[in-house]
């Protein structure tokens, strides 16, 4: 951390490769530092000038007298390691290089990048970078701009960090438009040494740090980058993580042979890491800015009950209709309230939830509602909405929202519509750190968000499940399987490896010949389900391969014909080993567990509605290897067919108890076999409460 502090508040800067020439680089990113108002020392190292903006050059780093914390490089990547060795030399702490041409352009940038990389990991100096736009530090004790934007943006308590430079001035310009202050802001680049988790533990420790927004485009690192945001989002001090990220309209889906690799993209991967990090995912920058502005106020509603104060009814009905969309609810206000609303208000206005205080509403009558339906028990928060009218005087009406928002735990949003009526009380509502925003439908949205952080920092921690496993039998199954080349289980050996694991399955036998078939079936209880046994058949119905609710010894002559039939004409190269007789498994809901592997990401799992209809709806929730049993409970509620689960229109309640071990013995399957690329049970018959679950049918891909 003390090399980071050395990053963001050092003592004293050296631009290596500061320029006498305007429009270059290094001069302007020197110009910046200097004119923002850096209170440490500035050294220009240029070998070629005897001052850059009338500041004396040194030639290189070491001719410097004075100690040097930081080390900005606006140099080519050539040169870039030979200064590197000076820094090391000089006692240099944090080096941040700006110039291009590393990695991004190829093997030979790649190879320079890890050369600077690992000599500064050798001499313990933090890096930077490369090919980043720089850091900025706005507090007055600091005021360092060491980046190459012109803009000095104002202190705050929000950080910024960014993969992107060109996206920087752009955040930086809509900050400035907004009058949005920073703690920190970075552009991490290239990320060779200092990454996005690097910067969340340290703006995690910083005082002038409270809310944290990133801007993503890749990660490096899964589940320890889970593990650590976890604590950052939800330990003993929580900071609140907002993240963009690019590329979500390309899912990135690969071909694959499960239906959890095939529903399985890159986005998917991310949703989980945020989910299970606690992080808030956005989709806009404004959208970014505005969640800010909402954490900033330290406020989360203990539930998501909203009152609306509003002096317009169509915004209120807008506000409204957002916030149910939003997964809020209106409150219900006590009849306490109410009588207050009733004695403060015009007899015209509405007294119940949305609050209409009417066109012609006073600093007072606001001051009245608002006191009111905050004070309700049923209202976690409120959302005050003004539209300038005749009557409105948005400065007082701004003072007495202050007023009110001093005195309560509960979060009050405003939206104050317009620009120019309106300002003087957006000044004022800005500078007590109560969010505003120009549409109610910002507001919703924010309140939302608010509300999702605080379930996730008031979530129930159940105890994890004692669970033990015969690995060894799960190992020698599958190296079986490898070791004769196939690149997937039968459905049998599926099963089989599932038993290692805990999970129910059903009795089964692969039948050779017809008799053995029938034989087979008249050890079980009629009916049965027979299907093909192949490796290279994998989908056994699009082969026209099953057959369900096989009931007398003649239908299994049968089915068994058929399945071998319909094998052969499905993949006439196929190798059949027989027919997977099964004894049919009790009526239950249909779910679907699996699991496909990434690389740097490890497993990631999935659950959903399953049967034929899995990727019809793709009512599906994933999450990255490990998880326990709380991940597996939020997994199993995140669905939108949760409520099926819980039992409708008469059907009895799931085993969703079954359901969570089963997703936790899915991930340590997933985690002690690498082997293991796919994997798919569908349809999981999930049983009514207490009596389990089976998994009828199970595909499992290998590794080539």
């Amino acid at each position: 951390m003390e090399r980071l502090e050395a990053i963001f508040s050092p003592a004293s800067v050296a631009v290596v490769g500061a320029s006498t020439v305007p429009g270059k680089v290094g001069h302007d990113l020197f110009a910046n530092i200097l004119r923002g108002g850096y209170t440490g020392t500035l050294f220009p190292v240029n070998p070629k000038a005897r001052s850059v903006l009338s500041v004396k050059a040194y030639p290189n780093l070491t001719e410097i007298p004075d100690p040097v914390d930081l080390a900005i490089l606006v140099v080519p990547p050539q040169a870039a390691l030979a200064t590197v060795e000076e820094a090391a030399r000089k006692g240099v702490k944090g080096i941040v290089i700006v110039s291009a041409g590393f990695r991004e352009v190829g093997p030979e940038g790649r190879a320079i990048e890890e050369a600077v990389t690992a000599r500064c990991q050798e001499a313990g100096i933090r890096l930077v970078g490369p090919n980043c736009l720089g850091v900025i530090n706005p507090h007055p004790s600091v005021r360092m701009n060491a980046s190459f934007s012109n803009r000095m943006p104002a202190f705050g308590h929000i950080s910024f960090i960014s993969q992107s430079g060109a996206l920087c001035t752009s955040v930086l310009d809509f900050a400035a438009e907004r009058d949005f202050g920073f703690s920190k802001f970075i552009s991490i680049g290239n990320k060779a040494d200092v990454d996005e988790l690097d910067l969340l533990r340290y703006l995690h420790r910083d005082e002038d740090t409270q809310v944290i927004m990133i801007y993503l485009e890749e990660l490096r690192r899964g589940p320890e980058f889970i593990q650590e945001v976890k604590e950052i989002t939800s330990g003993d001090r929580p900071t609140p993580v907002l993240v963009i990220k690019s590329g979500r309209t390309v899912a990135g889906a690969r071909a694959a042979a499960s239906h959890t690799g095939s529903l399985a993209g890159s986005e998917a991967v991310y949703d989980a890491i945020f989910k299970q990090a606690g992080i808030i995912r956005v989709d806009s920058i404004e959208e970014l800015f505005n969640f800010a502005g909402a954490f900033a106020g330290k406020k989360t509603p203990p539930g998501n009950k909203v009152a609306i104060v509003t002096n317009a009814g169509g915004p209120g009905i807008v506000a409204t209709d957002m916030t149910v969309s939003s997964g809020l609810a209106l409150a219900r206000f006590h009849e306490e309230t109410v009588e207050a609303l009733q004695s403060h208000l015009p007899a015209t206005a509405n007294i119940y939830n949305p609050v209409d205080v009417i066109g012609d509403a006073t600093q007072e009558r606001y001051e009245r509602a608002l006191e009111a339906v905050i004070k309700d028990e049923n209202v976690d928060g409120a959302l005050v909405i003004l539209t300038p009218q005749s009557m409105t005087n948005a400065l007082e009406t701004a003072k007495a929202i202050v007023k009110i928002g001093q005195k309560t735990h509960k979060p009050i949003l405003c939206c104050f519509m317009g620009i120019f009526d309106v300002s003087a009380g957006v000044k004022v509502l800005q500078e007590n750190r109560i969010p505003v925003y120009r549409f109610p439908e910002h507001a919703a949205k924010a309140f939302a968000a608010l509300y999702r952080y605080s379930s996730w920092l008031n979530r129930q921690k159940l105890a994890q499940f004692s669970l033990e496993h015969d690995t060894s039998r799960a190992r020698d199954i599958i190296q079986s399987a490898v070791a004769q080349g196939r690149g997937s289980l039968t459905e049998w050996e599926g099963a089989e490896l599932l038993r290692c694991y805990g999970f129910q399955t059903l009795p089964s036998f692969v039948a050779q010949t017809r008799e053995e078939a029938v034989e087979y079936a008249e050890s079980l209880t009629y009916p049965v389900a027979l299907k093909i046994v192949s490796p290279q058949i994998l989908h056994k119905t699009e082969a026209k391969a099953v057959r369900l609710h096989v009931s007398s010894p003649e239908e299994v002559t049968q089915a068994f014909d058929d399945i071998v039939a319909s094998a052969k004409s499905y993949r006439p190269q196929a190798e059949i080993l027989g027919v997977l007789v099964q004894k049919m498994a009790p009526p239950g809901e249909e779910v679907i567990l699996g699991m496909t592997r990434y690389p740097v990401f490890g497993p990631l799992l999935m659950f959903g509605l399953g049967g034929i209809f899995v990727e019809v709806f793709k009512d599906v929730e994933f999450r990255v290897a490990p998880i326990g049993r709380n991940e597996a409970r939020r997994m199993i509620r995140g669905i939108r067919g949760y409520d099926i689960l819980k039992g409708v229109r008469g059907r009895p309640e799931a085993d969703i108890g079954a359901l969570e071990r089963a997703l936790v013995c899915l991930s340590d399957l997933a985690r002690n076999h690498p082997e293991i690329r796919e994997l798919d049970m569908n349809p999981v018959l999930v049983h009514e409460k207490g009596k389990g679950a089976t998994v009828a049918d199970v595909r499992v891909i290998l590794e080539p």
